[in-house]
């Protein structure tokens, strides 16, 4: 079994005026485009409450990096009260969407994830010493490049939404 370690966790909040259609976009093709990873949606959960709407998704994006290492991101939408409003922009009225978005972002490292070193306990032992003794300062890198993907990616999406909300 590969190993894993959670090395980023963090979230974010916004609240006020924005395309949600708009922004589900911008974070897919952020992800698929920066760090390269194959997104997938793993849950998509509307409800109507009235004249707004509750929605959960949850994606997984993963990407190998070398044989031994592989990148994958979970991001967590939960938008919350999303109405269809009418805005004034450079003089006309145009439809968008009011409400609430909480993102979650965990970036894990998987390690030996094709489970070469996983046939027998000699070949475990081998590979914490591998990891001990012979690849420390990659782990670390691979750790940093990581942590660094998901942190841009929040970033990006806190400026989009607030770039949004100021239009």
């Amino acid at each position: 079994m590969p190993e894993e370690e959670t090395v980023y966790s963090s979230k974010i909040k916004y609240k006020g005026v924005f395309s949600f259609k708009d922004f589900y976009k911008f974070c897919y093709d952020w992800l698929a485009e920066e760090p390269k990873l194959t997104v997938k949606e793993e849950k998509y959960d509307e409800k109507l409450a009235g004249d707004s709407k509750e929605i959960e998704i949850e994606w997984m994006g993963t990407k190998d990096i070398t044989d031994y290492f592989k990148f994958k991101i979970k991001v967590k939408f939960k938008v919350q009260n999303l109405k269809q409003v009418e805005v004034m922009q450079s003089g006309a009225k145009i439809k968008t969407n009011e409400g609430g978005v909480e993102v979650n972002v965990k970036g894990t490292l998987q390690r030996d994830y094709k489970g070469k070193f996983e046939r027998s306990a000699s070949q475990k032992f081998m590979r914490s010493v591998y990891e001990k003794w012979v690849i420390p300062s990659r782990i670390e890198e691979f750790q940093e490049r990581l942590t660094s993907a998901c942190d841009t990616f929040l970033n990006q999406a806190k400026a989009w939404l607030d770039l949004e909300g100021k239009k």
